[in-house]
Parts: structure tokens; C-alpha cells; sequence
């Protein structure tokens, strides 16, 4: 289930997106080790086929207690913490656009017609991560927030993912990425008013 099309726009755009906006890494993960402890957070991911990887995206929680900083939260809602996976998208880990990856459990445990999800890359952009973009403040909002993910919003994903996995396209990536690339540049704007 390898595209060669998709393999290639990937190398190239995250080639082109580390030597434009790769610098900006290393600030950004310097004032998250003054800010908690740790510059860089490495977590092992379900990649494509359920393989495992490590994921890489710049720290935006206390190390000393777990708790989301204001700078982690400025990372998070801007979705700067995740410029560093343009690295596991060069090493072909991951790509632009596919299921957001998830930490063992969810993805390597799905059933059935659900196991086709494992044929893709995980992306840095999907549908279900556009309609999630606020997933935090979402199950911020639950008496049981892990209850409320794995009875709806993860099946909301997995279908959302499913729709995309029997309907993805060259063009519809594009789409996906241009509407990724608004909504953040829009919630930078809003958060620097």
C-alpha cells in the first residue's frame, strides 16, 4: 500500500519544510526545557502495518508533575509541538496526511474491516485531527474523559479514518493539508490577540 506519488511529495515537502522552518525547532525546544525540564519528547507510536516508532515533538508538559504549561499550551494549540515529526516524515515513519498515530492500544487493537487503517502511514494532518483539533479542552470538559475517548471520540476517528483510507487521493491530501494549514494559522492569530 506504498505510494510512490504520495512517498515522494512527502520527501520533498518535509525536505522543504525542514530547511524553511526546521531552524524554528531548536528555539522552540529550548524554551520548552526552560519551561519544563525537557526540550524534545520521544514516545513510541503504532506506525503503518502496527509496527512501532518513536514520534518526536517538542515537550509542552512539566516534567516535575505532569501538568500542561502555558507555553505547552501555546505549543499544543498552535500544533508547533508537532514540527519535529517533519523528521519521522523524511524517514518515511510517517506522512502528511493519514491517521493521527496513536500510542499502543487503540490502532494495533481495532477488529475486522477496522485493520485496513493499519495499511497507512500515520499522518501529521487528517479529517478526524481537523474535527479533534481542541481534543484537550474537549475531555477537559468530561467527568470521564477517557471513558468519553474510547467510547466516542475514538470510533468517531476510526470511522472518519476509514472514510479516508477508501476515499484518499493525490488532490484530496492537498485539501486536507491546506485546511490543516488555516486552522493553524488561524488559532496563532487568535492566540496572539
Amino acid at each position: 500500500m506504498n505510494n510512490p506519488i504520495k512517498r515522494t511529495f512527502d520527501l520533498l515537502l518535509s525536505t522543504i519544510g525542514l530547511l524553511t522552518v526546521g531552524w524554528v525547532i531548536l528555539p522552540l525546544a529550548f524554551f520548552a526545557f526552560i519551561d519544563t525540564g525537557k526540550g524534545i519528547f520521544v514516545q513510541t507510536r503504532v506506525g503503518q502495518f502496527g509496527k512501532h516508532f518513536r514520534v518526536y515533538k517538542i515537550c509542552s508538559m512539566e516534567s516535575c508533575c505532569g501538568a500542561i504549561s502555558g507555553y505547552g499550551r501555546f505549543l499544543r494549540l498552535s500544533k508547533l509541538d508537532e514540527l519535529p515529526q517533519l523528521f519521522n516524515i523524511l524517514m518515511g515513519q510517517m506522512s502528511f496526511v493519514g491517521p493521527r498515530p496513536d500510542v499502543p492500544g487503540y490502532y494495533d487493537m481495532l477488529r475486522g474491516e477496522d485493520r485496513k487503517l493499519l495499511e497507512l502511514k500515520p499522518g501529521l494532518c487528517s479529517r478526524a485531527a481537523l474535527k479533534y483539533f481542541n481534543e484537550e479542552a474537549l475531555l477537559a470538559k468530561k467527568a470521564e474523559p477517557m471513558k468519553y475517548n474510547d467510547e466516542v471520540i475514538f470510533p468517531e476517528k476510526v470511522r472518519m479514518n476509514l472514510e479516508y483510507y477508501q476515499n484518499r487521493s493525490f488532490w484530496g491530501d492537498i485539501e486536507i493539508l491546506i485546511e490543516s494549514f488555516l486552522r493553524g494559522t488561524q488559532i496563532m492569530r487568535i492566540d496572539a490577540d
